[in-house]
């Protein structure tokens, strides 16, 4: 069997033709040799240009030449020496009267003289090439066919620090991490349930990134968790670097400007989201998990509405809607009113208005254009700005920028505070995704205003619910609850009904379980007769003794 590189000489030099991956592809259905030294030629030609490479020769139980690979900055130095090397080396006192033949060497190996228990055997070339990149040590043995994979890899990793992007006043204060693993176990640890079940496969030509599928089975549909494999699976690119690029593979309308996937850092929040029938998509490297399918209510909910309590958690809701919708048009409106329709504003504002605007060289549209156009890039520069200075220049900046130009003639003292409020507005807004998108949203409202006035501002809120109605994510309408409407689901958008007149999950999910609560689910609302109950028994009580006197005379 030919193990090699096929080399030509130029100049006295020998260079390959082929890269060290089109030569594992190309080997990819042959078996591990049973001769050590071609196995070792073979790992030599595919990784051997690495440093941090490293082959070492030892013999199992003094009598079997043997050869471990693994990669020095991948694994764990101490575990490799006192784990595998030692036990392998020194025979075993329960194995030291025992002879031991070559066919047996494996089972007594894995079963009997490892301190570990993620060794596996595996008999596929291109395997012990991706086994060893990804961390793990590789042993060969000569005269077996199979190498034994062990579980060695060691990365370092960052603590478990509260949300970045998604901070919660009430809730729980972990965040995801890079590793994909210890994201699964946040998720392990808030679901004990042997319904959770997660699905992985890898994504990648070159950096062959684990991918995680994570469901609750029996609540989930089965056609959503089919059609998320079915996208994942056909993504065909090099690189995947994070949860960012499947999002832009999977999603169903890339030119949309609405997100049609949710990405979230909180455990707790994807814990809740798996709960209703939706499915959570993990990526190692990644902080963040996608979540699908998602309706566009989502995008203004946060975790403080459920963890609290729902009369605050319905007013701070309704008022996150309301700086939702007024970051969209009020730019719009104010161009309308001052450029078309003057005559809607009060009289004495009107004027107060045309008096700030003594002065000013450029019409409405175009004033409040140019603000825009200068608090996004002042935007986009603080959150570039490391953080020691990004909250000086926002504030600085803001306030600089303003007066000048207002003292400059360039803009009015109402158009700055319009574009203050907005900006205001659209903080507000929970998901950043979705802030973008409204900040993209105001430019051609603002363009429609200036052009029609108060029919362009109407002309384009009817092209963008139109639009949000004809969006889909994963086949499900992004404006459900609302369009196709539904009772049960309607709890849950504008306010925050309490969590006990929510007994049924989201209907728009097709859950395979739509019961969210028991059948006693009613019984919460009469904690308030506990208590009357009892007044009513001892008021009982000290009747019948009131009535009956001989019983106390006994007690007496």
């Amino acid at each position: 069997m030919v193990l090699f590189f096929k080399q030509k000489k130029k100049n006295g030099q020998i260079i390959s033709n082929k890269t060290p991956s089109s030569v594992v592809e190309e080997h990819s259905k042959n078996k591990i040799s049973t001769s050590l030294d071609e196995t070792v030629s073979f790992m030599e030609e595919i990784l051997g240009d690495n440093d941090d490479f490293v082959i070492k020769y030892f013999e199992v139980f003094g009598q079997f030449r043997a050869v471990m690979f693994y990669f020095l900055d991948l694994t764990d130095q101490k575990l490799i020496n006192n784990d595998i090397l030692k036990p392998l080396m020194y025979i075993p006192n329960h194995l030291s009267e025992r002879k031991i033949v070559l066919n047996d060497l494996k089972d007594i190996i894995t079963n009997e003289t490892l301190y570990h228990s993620q060794a596996k055997l595996n008999d596929c070339l291109d395997r012990l090439v991706d086994n060893v990149l990804r961390g793990e040590t590789v042993i060969v043995i000569d005269g077996l066919a199979e190498g034994i994979h062990i579980g060695t890899r060691k990365l370092e990793k960052r603590a478990i620090d509260p949300p970045e992007t998604e901070q919660a006043i009430l809730g729980p204060r972990e965040g995801f991490i890079e590793n994909i693993s210890t994201n699964v176990a946040l998720l392990r640890y808030r679901l004990p349930t042997p319904d959770f079940c997660v699905k992985t496969m890898e994504v990648g030509r070159l950096t062959k990134s684990k991918v995680a599928i994570c469901y609750i089975k029996g609540i989930a549909n089965d056609t959503v968790i089919n059609e998320v494999e079915k996208r994942l699976s056909e993504i065909d690119i090099d690189v995947i670097m994070d949860i960012g690029y499947l999002e832009q593979f999977i999603e169903d309308n890339p030119l949309s400007p609405f997100p049609q996937v949710q990405s979230t850092e909180r455990p707790d929040k994807t814990v809740a989201n798996l709960a209703e029938g939706r499915v959570a998509i993990l990526v190692d490297g990644s902080p963040f998990a996608l979540m699908v399918p998602v309706v566009f209510s989502q995008f203004y909910q946060t975790v403080d509405d459920y963890s609290s309590r729902f009369l605050m958690g319905s007013f701070v809701r309704v008022s996150r809607i309301l700086a939702l919708v007024f970051s969209l048009v009020f730019p719009s409106l104010y161009v309308s009113f001052i450029s078309f329709n003057p005559e809607l504003l009060p009289t004495e504002f009107a004027v107060a208005v045309a008096g700030g605007r003594a002065g000013i060289p450029f019409p409405a549209v175009i004033e409040v254009l140019v603000m825009e156009v200068a608090m996004e890039v002042l935007r986009e520069a603080t959150v570039r700005l490391p953080k020691q200075v990004g909250g000086a220049l926002s504030i600085v900046g803001v306030l600089v920028i303003g007066e000048a130009a207002v003292n400059a003639g360039l803009a009015s003292p109402i158009t700055v505070v319009v574009i203050a409020l907005t900006t205001i507005g659209s903080f507000a807004t929970p998901a950043y995704v979705a802030a973008f998108a409204l900040r993209m949203l105001r430019f051609p409202m603002i363009i429609l205003a200036g052009i029609f006035g108060l029919y362009g501002v109407v002309i384009g809120i009817i092209f963008i619910f139109n639009h949000m109605l004809s969006l889909k994510s994963f086949g499900v309408p992004y404006m459900a609850p609302v369009s196709p409407e539904n009772y049960q689901g309607m709890k849950d958008v504008v306010v925050r009904s309490p969590l006990w007149w929510m007994p049924k999950r989201p209907a728009f999910l097709q859950p395979a379980n739509r019961d969210r609560l028991g059948e006693q689910k009613n019984k919460v609302l009469e904690h308030n007769k506990v208590g009357n109950n009892q007044r009513e028994e001892s008021t009982s009580e000290g009747s019948k003794r009131h009535h009956n006197p001989s019983s106390d005379d006994n007690l007496n």
